[in-house]
C-alpha cells in the first residue's frame, strides 16, 4: 500500500463536496498548465539566442549591454521563462496528488 492511501485511510471521512470538487479542481490545474506550457513556447521562440557558439572558445566581451543584461527585455523573458517553467511543475506535481488522492476516494 502507498502512503497515500495509508493516509487517507486513517483519517476521518472524506466530505462530499471534497470529493465532488476533485474533478473541477483537475480540470483547473490541466488548464493553468495548458495555459503556461503555450506562454513557453511562445517565449522561448521569441528569445534571442545567446551566440553563435564561439563564445566558449573566445572567450565574451566585456561590454555595457553584457553586464546588464537581466535589465533588459531578453533577459525578463528568461526570468519569465524560468518563473514559468517552476509553475508548470509544481500544477503538475499538484495535478498527480489530486489525481491519486481522487482516484482513492
Amino acid at each position: 500500500m502507498n502512503t497515500l492511501s495509508l493516509l487517507l485511510e486513517s483519517s476521518a471521512e472524506v466530505p462530499e463536496w471534497v470529493a465532488k470538487s476533485f474533478p473541477v479542481i483537475e480540470i483547473v490545474i490541466a488548464v493553468i498548465i495548458t495555459l503556461c506550457s503555450l506562454f513557453m513556447i511562445v517565449a522561448v521562440v521569441a528569445q534571442k539566442s545567446e551566440g553563435n557558439g564561439t563564445n566558449a572558445l573566445t572567450g565574451q566581451a566585456d561590454t555595457y549591454y553584457n553586464r546588464n543584461k537581466n535589465s533588459s527585455l531578453q533577459g525578463k523573458l528568461k526570468k519569465l521563462v524560468m518563473i514559468d517553467a517552476i509553475i508548470i511543475l509544481v500544477m503538475a506535481i499538484a495535478f498527480l496528488v489530486l489525481s491519486q488522492v481522487y482516484a482513492i476516494v
